[in-house]
């Protein structure tokens, strides 16, 4: 085998491993504490439940994607949903494998276990979970998950990454 054809397969790496057990992480906990407030609290008989003043929990089928965008009804929607984060897991797992830039390594892992962890919820109940509303002074914020939270922070942890490298690359050319 070609030595590029070593490292490109290579998914061994300390810092993919990190990632895979962030991914795990969060995956975990996303579910635990999904199943802990289905079955455990039965948070569907509860209804809405104040945890904060600004902080409720309160059951939401989310059928979409983020922020309840393009709701799927049918079985279509829904498997289409699964194969698409599948997809996107899979290219974000080769990314991954061959990252040496530890926030990077974080970030994809915070996405691939949030993203798997929604996709389980489609697969089993339809839709995903959702259970945390943010709200003050009238406002209420999307109902989200521990998995969507890992999501955006991981975005936001790729956006970071890209615009420091940016700023490195300009400075060293410049």
């Amino acid at each position: 085998m070609s030595e590029a054809g070593e490292k490109g397969l290579r998914v061994t790496g300390p810092l993919s491993r990190f990632g895979f057990l962030v991914a795990g992480l969060v995956f975990v906990l996303d579910q635990a504490s999904k199943w802990g407030l289905l079955v455990g609290w039965d948070i569907a008989a509860r209804g809405r439940v104040a945890i904060a003043p600004f902080v409720d929990f309160v059951l939401v089928w989310n059928r979409g994607v983020s922020y309840g965008l393009f709701q799927q009804d049918g079985d279509l929607g829904r498997w289409l949903l699964v194969a698409v984060t599948l997809v996107a897991t899979v290219a974000l797992t080769l990314w991954l494998a061959r990252t040496a830039n530890r926030l990077i390594a974080l970030s994809i892992g915070l996405i691939v276990g949030g993203a798997l962890a929604n996709a389980l919820d489609r697969i089993v109940h339809g839709a995903v979970v959702d259970f945390v509303l943010l709200h003050a002074g009238g406002f209420e914020w999307y109902v989200f998950n521990l998995a969507d939270v890992a999501i955006v922070a991981g975005a936001a942890g790729l956006l970071y990454d890209s615009m420091t490298e940016g700023r490195k690359n300009a400075a060293k050319s410049g």
